[in-house]
C-alpha cells in the first residue's frame, strides 16, 4: 500500500518555487539590464538545469545527513528512500522553472511573440504559475486555495521585482 511522504510534498514545493523564482530572476535581471532575448534563453536554461540538479543532490544529501543523525540518536535508518525527496526537488524544479521562459522559447514551436511582448508575458506565465503552485498546496494541505496562490505569487514577485531593479540598477549605473 502506498504511503504518503510529507517530505515530498515539501520537496516539490521547495523546487516548483525555487525553479520558478530562480528561473524568473535572470528573465528578469537581464530584461532589466535591456540585454537580447538570446541571453535570457542561454542563462535561463543554464541556471534551470544546474540550480535544479544543485537543489535536487543538496536535498538528497540533506536528508542523508538527517538520516544519518537520526541513525546515530535512535537507530533509526531509512537509506533507501534517500534519494525520492533529491528526485522531486530536482523534477519539480525543471517543470516549474519552464514556465518563466515560456515567452522566450515559443519560436522554437513556430510562435512568433514581439521581442518588447515577452517580458510582460513571462511575468504573466510567472504569476500563473505561482499562483497555481501555492493553490495546488491546498489539495494535500488543506485550507484556502486562494489565500495559498496568493501567498506563493506574492514571495515569488518581491523576489522578481528585486532582480529586475538589480539588473536596471547595473544597466543604468554600471554598464
Amino acid at each position: 500500500m502506498f504511503k504518503f511522504n510529507p517530505k515530498l510534498l515539501r520537496a516539490a514545493v521547495y523546487g516548483a518555487n525555487d525553479g520558478i523564482v530562480t528561473t524568473f530572476a535572470v528573465v528578469a535581471g537581464v530584461a532589466g539590464a535591456g540585454l537580447s532575448h538570446n541571453i535570457i534563453i542561454v542563462l535561463g536554461l543554464a541556471n534551470m538545469f544546474a540550480d535544479g540538479l544543485s537543489m535536487g543532490l543538496s536535498d538528497y544529501l540533506g536528508e542523508h545527513s538527517e538520516q544519518r543523525m537520526r541513525k546515530q540518536l535512535k537507530g533509526e535508518y531509512e537509506e533507501d528512500q534517500l534519494w525520492h525527496t533529491g528526485f522531486v526537488t530536482f523534477i519539480a524544479f525543471i517543470v516549474a522553472g519552464f514556465f518563466p521562459l515560456i515567452p522566450y522559447l515559443t519560436g522554437f514551436v513556430g510562435l512568433t511573440i514581439p521581442e518588447e511582448n515577452r517580458f510582460f508575458l513571462a511575468i504573466c506565465t510567472t504569476a500563473f504559475s505561482l499562483f497555481l503552485a501555492g493553490s495546488l498546496r491546498t489539495i494535500m494541505t488543506g485550507g484556502a486555495w486562494i489565500r495559498n496562490g496568493l501567498e506563493m505569487l506574492s514571495i515569488g514577485m518581491l523576489a522578481a521585482a528585486a532582480s529586475y531593479t538589480i539588473g536596471w540598477l547595473i544597466d543604468s549605473y554600471l554598464l
